[in-house]
């Protein structure tokens, strides 16, 4: 066990590392209309532009996880940050749509390979305490989607659309250089051999006790992107907000899920992280049925307001310590643990932009309704944990 904590500046690096992603998909989404019109293209595939980053970033996180056990992460994190800064520079000169998604893929990719090392070297340097540790470094990347679609808007005003992927490249550029600076590199806790790509893998899907917190990861995740993905079209579209206002209410809810991280990293070595995630799921459970309420009978904008930002709280609770608990469960295999929370929570991300296209009524009712049922499939899911629980206990008895 360690006898001290990392310093803030090793967590804030872990953060910054992280933060490419969010930073990736939220600081373009107010040039959106710009692009369509300047890469010849309609909004719904520079829309799609979103899904295919998820996708692709899921993808990248099946491949990377293993090779992150294998390789190290200190070498997989600088080589994908390179990764990143290249895709972002190519991006900044595409003049056609296909290459802008071709490109966004690789971007998605290169992300992946950095950002999968992170909960494996948080696990390492927090032990049994890994909870604490992820919640620190979630409350401080929150930053990246709090100021993210401002410094969008600001950049597009300053300057173009092409001008926030060359900011992204020179973000990338210097996260590289403190990480080739400062990143620990993180072995094997036993100094055992390598694992193979696959067998990490094969014993992340064999541990059966870990499936009730990936899943409950994986429909926290549904849930926030329900949110990501409908929260533009509510406030603008729906309610008739002003871009400005937009820009703060987003910042609203940004500041709750830091606000829960906050909470989290206090009281979760208190309590441990399977209680915090209960009561986060409680919350939920109140709050999305309130929303869905309040959407049913056409309330207006501040019902949803107030009732979005202590449910994207609980979210957020949930998801650091569902993740938590997963990572603790897989030492040697982290990576690989990680890689398979990171495809399941973007892939079921993915999956959010079409629902919502096929469920749309033109009002907010059904993202309210998908994010109850994401809390719900999230509930589904821990009794499923305790009824495994009682069955261990019931055969440790007999």
């Amino acid at each position: 066990m360690r006898n001290s904590e990392p310093s803030i500046w090793l967590l804030i690096l872990l953060a910054a590392v992280v933060a490419t992603t969010p930073l990736a998909i939220d600081m373009y989404l107010p040039a959106m209309p710009m692009m369509a019109g300047e890469l010849n293209s309609n909004i719904g595939l520079v829309q799609q532009s979103l899904s295919i980053f998820l996708a692709a970033y899921g993808c990248g996180m099946l491949l990377f996880g293993p090779l992150a056990d294998m390789l190290g992460r200190r070498p997989l994190a600088i080589c994908g940050l390179g990764g990143f800064i290249i895709a972002s520079v190519a991006l900044s000169q595409v003049s056609s749509i296909e290459w802008f998604l071709g490109w966004r893929a690789l971007q998605a990719l290169a992300g992946a390979a950095a950002s999968v090392v992170v909960p494996g070297i948080i696990r390492h340097l927090y032990q049994q305490h890994t909870a604490k540790g992820m919640s620190y470094v979630s409350m401080i990347m929150m930053l990246a989607p709090l100021i993210a679609p401002a410094m969008g808007s600001g950049i597009i005003w300053l300057a173009n659309w092409q001008a926030i992927f060359l900011f992204l490249a020179a973000y990338g550029v210097l996260v590289v250089a403190f990480s080739w600076r400062f990143l620990p590199e993180i072995t094997s806790d036993r100094g055992q051999q390598r694992p193979a790509f696959f067998s990490g893998y094969i014993k992340v899907f064999r541990h059966k006790a870990a499936w009730p917190d990936i899943a409950s990861s994986m429909f926290a995740s549904f849930a926030f992107f329900c949110f990501l993905t409908a929260v533009s079209f509510v406030y603008i579209g729906y309610f008739g907000v002003s871009e400005q206002m937009f820009a703060l209410l987003f910042g609203f809810n940004v500041l709750a899920l830091m606000s829960a991280n906050l909470l989290n990293s206090r009281l979760v070595v208190r309590f441990g992280p399977q209680r915090m995630l209960r009561f986060g799921l409680v919350v939920a459970l109140v709050c999305a049925s309130f929303l869905c309420g309040f959407n049913y009978y056409g309330l207006g904008l501040w019902y949803t307001v107030f009732t979005i930002a202590p449910l994207m709280a609980s979210l957020g609770l949930m998801a650091t310590n569902a993740d938590a608990m997963i990572i603790m469960q897989f030492p040697q295999h982290s990576g690989t643990a990680t890689a398979v929370i990171g495809t399941l929570r973007f892939g079921s991300g993915a999956l959010a932009g079409p629902l919502l296209a096929w469920f749309f009524t033109g009002d907010a009712l059904p993202f309210s309704v998908l994010m109850l049922l994401g809390v719900l499939a999230i509930a589904a899911s821990q009794l499923w944990r305790r009824a495994m629980h009682s069955k261990k206990q019931a055969a440790e008895l007999a």
